[in-house]
């Protein structure tokens, strides 16, 4: 599977991180402080984008 995922900078990544642990301190599981901010980003961000390909790692079986 291919996404465009935002490019962020090193100062927006540590942004996205510390908003990620103010989540979780107010008692928010991980996954969906990570959820909630991955959507926040993607919502917002109008830089550049980056190309991922992402491989599910049960087709080789």
């Amino acid at each position: 599977m291919f996404a465009g995922l935002p490019s962020l900078s090193h100062d927006q990544q540590q942004k996205a991180v510390e908003r990620i642990q103010e989540l979780m301190s107010q008692g928010m599981s991980s996954g969906e402080a990570i959820t909630l901010v991955a959507r926040e980003i993607r919502a917002s961000h109008t830089g550049e984008r980056i190309v991922a390909r992402f491989e599910d790692e049960d087709e080789d079986e």
